[in-house]
C-alpha cells in the first residue's frame, strides 16, 4: 500500500529549532548533510532515560541497571531492523562514522593485510575514509590505491575493474557523496568484488537517512553510518560487519566490557558484539538513536525520498537559473546535496553574507580536499535537505543568492 505524502508543516512542529531567528530573520536550515536537527521525540527519550533509568549497564543486577541494559540491547535489535542485518551481534555501536571506519581499518590490516597488499577507495572520500587507511600506510605497509571520477561526479566504473589485483584485499567506498551528492552504484561494486573474493566497506553516513538500506540485499561486508546524521543524538554511531568477518578480525581497542576473562597472563575475549565495545557504552545515546530511527520509520523512507527528490530538482532548477552560478556534481543518480559556485565569489565570503540572512549552509572543502584539488578548486559552497525543508526556503536562499552575488 503506498505511503502517503509527509504533512511538513507537521513534521516542523516537531523540530523547536527550525522556529527560532538568526540575525532576526527566520532560520533557513540547509545544512543537513554536516548534521541533521533533533526532533522532539529524541530529545524528550534522552531526558527520558537519564531521568528515570540511568545506570551502567550489562554489569548490574539491580533494577536501574536491568531496565538500562535491556533499553541499550533493545536499541541494538532497533538498528538491525532498520538495516535489515540477520543478527543483533551484528550491530556494533561506535561514537560514528569516523571511530567505525578506523575500526575496520586498524583490525581488518592488522589481520588480513600483508605490506604491499592494497586498499582501494574512490577520489570522492570524506577525509574519515582516507586518513584511517593512510595511517595504515604507515603501521602495516598497505598501498592506498585511488579510483577516480568522470566530469559528472561519477565514479568510473571500467577503473575500478582495473584497479583490483590479487593484491586487492578490500574496497572502502562512499555510499553518497557528501560533496557532490553522488549516488554511487554500490551494489555493483559489492558484487564485482565479491567475484575476486575482495569485502567491502560501505561508509553510509550521507545515505542512511536518504535511502532504505539493506545490508543483506547490498551483500556488503561492512558498513557504518553515524546517529547525528540521522536525526539523532551526536557521539554515538553504527558499525555493522557481517558476522563471519567480524568473528575473523581482532579486537579495535582494549578495557571493560570487551572482556572475557582477564588475567596477566593471558586476556580472552568477550562474544560478539561486545568484543568490539570497550569501556562503558553511551546507553543513553543508543536509546535516543532508536528513537529517531522509530521517527525516521513512522514516517517512511519513501515519502522521505520522494520528497527530497522534489526539493533537488526544485532547487537545481532555480539555481541553474543564476547568473555566474556552477552546480559541482551532475551525476544523474543525485541525493539531496548541491555543492555550487558562484563566478569569482569566494565561498567563505558568500556563506558569510548568507548568514545574514538567516540561512545556514556550509562552505570549504566539507573535508574532501582530495577532491577539491581534483577539481581544481579551493571548496564549494554547499546546501543539503532533508525532509523537514520546503521549497519556500529555496525560494530564500536563491533570492539571497542574487542580492549578495550584485555586491561583488
Amino acid at each position: 500500500m503506498p505511503q502517503m505524502p509527509l504533512n511538513i508543516d507537521k513534521i516542523r512542529q516537531d523540530f523547536p529549532i527550525l522556529s527560532r531567528e538568526v540575525h532576526g530573520k527566520p532560520l533557513v536550515y540547509l545544512d543537513n548533510a554536516a548534521t541533521t536537527q533533533k526532533p522532539l521525540q529524541v530529545l524528550h527519550k534522552i531526558e527520558e532515560v537519564y531521568a528515570t533509568i540511568n545506570s551502567n549497564i550489562h554489569r548490574g543486577i539491580h533494577y536501574l541497571s536491568q531496565q538500562a541494559t535491556e533499553s541499550h540491547e533493545e536499541a541494538r535489535k532497533t538498528v538491525q531492523r532498520f538495516i535489515n542485518a540477520r543478527n543483533a551481534s551484528e550491530i556494533v555501536f561506535t561514537r560514528g562514522t569516523t571511530e567505525a571506519i578506523n575500526l575496520i581499518a586498524s583490525s581488518f590490516c592488522r589481520s588480513q593485510c600483508r605490506p604491499g597488499d592494497e586498499i582501494l577507495i574512490s577520489v570522492m572520500e570524506h577525509h574519515s575514509n582516507i586518513v584511517p587507511w593512510q595511517l595504515q600506510q604507515e603501521t602495516a605497509g598497505i598501498n592506498l590505491k585511488v579510483i577516480p571520477i568522470d566530469e559528472k561526479g561519477e565514479i568510473c566504473m571500467n577503473d575500478l575493474e582495473q584497479a583490483i589485483s590479487p593484491k586487492t584485499r578490500l574496497i572502502a567506498i562512499t555510499h553518497i557523496s557528501n560533496v557532490l551528492g553522488t549516488i554511487n552504484p554500490v551494489g555493483e561494486i559489492i558484487r564485482r568484488a565479491h567475484l575476486h573474493d575482495i569485502p567491502v566497506l560501505i561508509d553510509a553516513a550521507q545515505s542512511v537517512q536518504h535511502l532504505p538500506i539493506d545490508v543483506q540485499e547490498l551483500d556488503c561486508d561492512f558498513l557504518a553510518f553515524s546517529s547525528h546524521k540521522i536525526y539523532g543524538p551526536t557521539g554515538i554511531g553504527v558499525l555493522y560487519g557481517k558476522e563471519d568477518w567480524l568473528d575473523r578480525i581482532p579486537p579495535y581497542q582494549g578495557g571493560g566490557e570487551m572482556i572475557a576473562r582477564v588475567s596477566f597472563e593471558k586476556t580472552t575475549f568477550n562474544e560478539l558484539p561486545f568484543k568490539f565495545e570497550a569501556g562503558t557504552p553511551d546507553y543513553v545515546g543508543s536509546a535516543a538513536l532508536a528513537e529517531a530511527l522509530r521517527y525516521i520509520t513512522h514516517l517512511g523512507l519513501e515519502p522521505i525520498r520522494r520528497h527530497e527528490a522534489q526539493l533537488l530538482d526544485y532547487a537545481t532548477a532555480k539555481l541553474t537559473g543564476i547568473d555566474r552560478l556552477r552546480i559541482i556534481g551532475t551525476a544523474p543518480q543525485k541525493s539531496s546535496v548541491i555543492s555550487f559556485l558562484v563566478d569569482a565569489v569566494h565561498p567563505y565570503d558568500m556563506g558569510l553574507l548568507l548568514d545574514q540572512f538567516g540561512i545556514a549552509l556550509r562552505t570549504g572543502h566539507h573535508c574532501a580536499q582530495p577532491l577539491m584539488d581534483f577539481l581544481g578548486i579551493e571548496g564549494t559552497l554547499r546546501c543539503s535537505f532533508a525532509f523537514y525543508n520546503t521549497t519556500a526556503e529555496i525560494d530564500i536562499l536563491v533570492d539571497a543568492i542574487r542580492k549578495v552575488s550584485k555586491m561583488f
